[in-house]
């Protein structure tokens, strides 16, 4: 398990680039048949990546739950949001098999004791997104498909920002202790995402980027918005945007971002704008 500790902020003006990358940034999260583990002490939250390709894949696999989170079982005080960015796939969880196509998620609810990812296709793998919060009771265990999922489309062409905007894990959707999750997705011919950008002191949040071609890549930028700094993203990479840190990207080409947040506040009006003019 890769662990990442809270970072002051007067701390990483001094960072350099690699060191912003290894403190904030979450690489090579598929490997064929394997678990991969990051956790940060921000919130305490989890992102574990899951490519079932020949074998189905507990979510232990490969790592010592009770040495790492003190609990018998991933969930027993946990939830988790997972995502399918990759073929056809099921989890099974606690016995009832859920079938996850291409952007679809489910809802894990604490209390899951036994959780298992496969794919139905080796030669076109399921590829899991999986964030988890701590949590305070059980919710109730939900399929959430990419059809069914709430959507808005905000943005402007002068803007270069059109986007749809689809909620999955969200207060108007289902309930949960503190997990939040979904998908933004950037129309052809625009670059911009979550501009203006914002801080919430109340929430962190976790980026990954995907839906764009290897040849391409996503300018994250993040710190405080006088002291901004930025990270090359490409497909599938991940980052971790502390409170204070504003989080938002520029593409070579559109892009897709999945979201997820988590901390004490659901309410999405918590959050500081940064104008244009005020960011260093």
């Amino acid at each position: 398990m890769d662990i990442r500790y809270s970072v002051n902020p007067q701390d990483v003006k001094r960072y350099t680039t690699e060191e912003l990358r290894k403190e904030f940034m979450i690489t090579d999260l598929y490997r064929p048949d394997e678990v991969t583990v990051t956790y940060s002490h921000v919130d305490r939250l989890m992102i574990l990546g899951i490519l079932p390709v020949k074998e189905e894949v507990p979510v232990d696999q490969g790592w010592d739950v009770k040495k790492s989170l003190g609990t018998g079982y991933f969930l027993e005080r946990r939830e988790a949001g997972v995502f399918n960015l990759g073929g056809a796939g099921t989890i099974t969880a606690d016995g009832v098999v859920y079938e996850l196509g291409f952007e679809d998620c489910l809802y894990l609810s604490k209390g899951v004791k036994d959780v298992v990812f496969a794919s139905r296709d080796p030669e076109n793998p399921a590829r899991f997104y999986l964030a988890s919060y701590p949590a305070h009771k059980a919710c109730k265990t939900t399929l959430l498909t990419f059809a069914n999922a709430v959507k808005t489309n905000p943005g402007t062409a002068e803007a270069a920002n059109v986007r749809e905007v689809s909620k999955f894990i969200h207060p108007d959707i289902l309930e949960t202790c503190q997990l939040q999750m979904g998908l933004t997705r950037l129309a052809p011919g625009n670059v911009w995402m979550s501009m203006p950008c914002h801080t919430h002191e109340r929430r962190m949040e976790v980026y990954t980027y995907f839906g764009f071609s290897e040849e391409d890549m996503v300018v994250h930028f993040m710190g405080q918005p006088q002291e901004t700094r930025h990270l090359m993203m490409h497909a599938f990479d991940a980052v971790i945007s502390p409170p204070w840190s504003v989080h938002c990207g520029c593409g070579t080409s559109n892009f897709t971002l999945l979201w997820a947040m988590g901390g004490e506040n659901q309410v999405y009006d918590d959050m500081d704008v940064v104008p244009h003019k005020d960011l260093r």
